[in-house]
Order: C-alpha cells, then structure tokens, then sequence
C-alpha cells in the first residue's frame, strides 16, 4: 500500500515538472527578446557588431539586450545566467575566447534556448550556427599586399612581428597562419617573438611595438591583429624615427584607422565586417527560432582594404564595417 502511495506521489511529481518544463518552453517560445552577449563594448568592433544584431533582431520581429562580459570569462557566464532568467528566446554570443564558450552553450542547452555564435569560436559544445570572417584568407590578403611593398622596397631580408589578439581564440590564430603564410611566400621568414594583446588599447600596442623596435633593428614589418592596436604601433614606429624603414599593417578597422590607410601612413588592413556579421548572426537565430535550419558554417568576407581602394568601396566600408558610425 505504502509502495502505491509512493509510487502516484512520484508520478504526480513528475508529472508536475513536466508542465513546469512545458510551460518554461512555451514562455521562451513566446518571448521576443534576444540576449548578445558581447566580449567588451569598450572595443568598437563589438559595438559594431552589436548594432548589426540589433538590425537583424528588429526585422525578425525580435527586441534585443546587450551583455557586456568586460573580457572576462566568469562575467559572461553570469550573462549567460543572466539572459537565462530573462526568458529569452535566444542568444548571440561572441565569446570571451574559445575555451569559455562550451559552459555557455552547456547552460543554454539546459535551459532549451537556442545559440547563434558570432565570431571568435568554441572548442566544443552545440549551437545553432557560426558566423565568422574568412580570418585566414583576410590575413593572407593582407599580407600579400604589404609582401608586394615589402619586395617593391628591396626588405624581404629584414624580420617581421606581429601583435596578436589572444591565441586562445580560433580567429587569433587563424590570422597569425595567414600573414605567416604571406611572409613565407617571398622568403620573409625570421619572425621576432610574438606579443598577445591583454588590455586591447593603442597604449598597450606601443609598448609592445616599442619593444620589437629595439630589440630587433633589422624589423621591417608589424602586423597588428585589431584597429585600434594598429595606430598605438605606428605611433611607435613615428617616435623611433623609423616611419620610413618599417610597416605597419592592420586587421579590422576604425575611422581613424581607415584615414592612415587613405593617407599612406599604415599599408592597410584585412577589414571584418561586424555590421553584417551581427545582422547575419541574428537572422540565423530568427530562423532557428521560426523552426528552420540555418547554415551550421557561414564565412563572411573580409576586405583587404589599401590606400589603392579605399575610396571605391567606401560606401560598403562604411554599413558593414563601420555600422553607418563613420
């Protein structure tokens, strides 16, 4: 008796937290937020990239809240929480780097909420889709364009360094290959040792490139894995004098950035697309939310953008890499 008794409390209980879980599913269902959760809006390719889910967001039907994770990995996972108990019926995520990424996925998969991820990576963990810049092929693309300078000034005998975004991240180290890639094919193959970015800011950049400078005098090309970091190298180059003797080349961009290009000043830069990479992102959502199947890959190009061509592809420079802010 007392077994049957046990047993229909049981089921009852089950039963119970079935239709708290069901109805868990249909508020989600319901909701037309989105959450982004974003490595650090203090760096404008992030904002950008925000911008562009925002857009992607809003013509889905869909309203949208921003987490700032300040780069660090505990901060996202509180986000990650966070959008949870918001009821949102999905996320974008950039993440902090690769190796944080699987929690949140792990998390959101508990609580049945769909993942987009929008650049950066994961080592493991499902999602919905990937959207990411062909990193690689835009670092190869850049590189190549400053190889013909390189070969053009008769240096290709000098050394060249680079100062990374973190190589925790799967774009990181994607960029580093390409541009590695370009210096081999003309021969360019002492590499002064590599400085991964911490802080993320232009002073941060001239320290490291102030360093390569005098440690290594035959050092004929830095190439600087974000915008921002870019001008703090060339800044470098100008106080030590050696503005024309050593390159600077850059990967995304900022108004500032894309005018030193204009200006001859930096050889250019492989330019993301954060905009579209945000708004591609949120579209994949709303239609995993809507019961489709998205493309589990998407590349988005990158433009290897010079003083050569800046002027011509200024309007598309300026939606989808500057989000209209230029």
């Amino acid at each position: 008796m007392k077994r049957r008794i046990f047993l229909g409390i049981l089921l009852s209980s089950t039963i119970a937290m079935g239709v708290l879980g069901a109805g868990a599913t249909v508020a989600r269902a319901a909701s037309k937020e989105i959450a982004y959760i974003t490595p650090s809006l203090s760096v404008s390719f992030w904002r950008y990239v925000a911008s562009g889910v925002e857009a992607g967001a809003k013509e889905g039907g869909y309203s949208t809240v921003t987490l700032d994770s300040n780069n660090d990995g505990q901060t996202q996972l509180k986000n990650a929480q966070d959008a949870i108990a918001r009821g949102v019926a999905g996320i974008v995520i950039s993440p902090t780097d690769s190796s944080t990424a699987p929690s949140v996925l792990d998390l959101a998969a508990k609580a049945g909420i769909p993942v987009v991820i929008c650049d950066i990576g994961t080592e493991s963990g499902d999602y919905a889709s990937f959207v990411t810049s062909d990193n690689p092929g835009g670092a190869r693309a850049i590189g190549d364009a400053a190889a013909a300078v390189l070969k053009e000034k008769g240096w290709t005998d000098g050394s060249f360094g680079i100062i990374a975004i973190p190589q925790a991240r799967k774009n990181g180290q994607a960029r580093t290959k390409g541009f590695r890639e370009a210096m081999a094919a003309i021969g360019m193959t002492k590499e002064v040792p590599m400085q991964q970015m911490q802080t993320f800011t232009a002073d941060e950049s001239f320290r490291f490139a102030q360093d390569m400078l005098t440690a290594n005098p035959d050092l004929r090309i830095i190439f600087v894995q974000s915008d921002q970091q870019a001008i703090g190298a060339y800044r470098a180059v100008v106080a030590a004098r050696k503005a024309d003797s050593v390159l600077v080349a850059a990967f995304d961009g900022t108004p500032e950035l894309l005018q030193s290009i204009r200006d001859g000043k930096i050889v250019g830069s492989g330019m993301q697309q954060p905009y579209l990479m945000g708004k591609t992102s949120a579209e994949a959502l709303s239609k995993t939310l809507s019961g489709g199947a998205p493309e589990k890959d998407v590349l988005v190009p990158i433009m290897a953008v010079t003083s050569s061509n800046a002027d011509e592809n200024l309007d598309t420079i300026k939606l989808n890499v500057f989000a209209n802010d230029l």
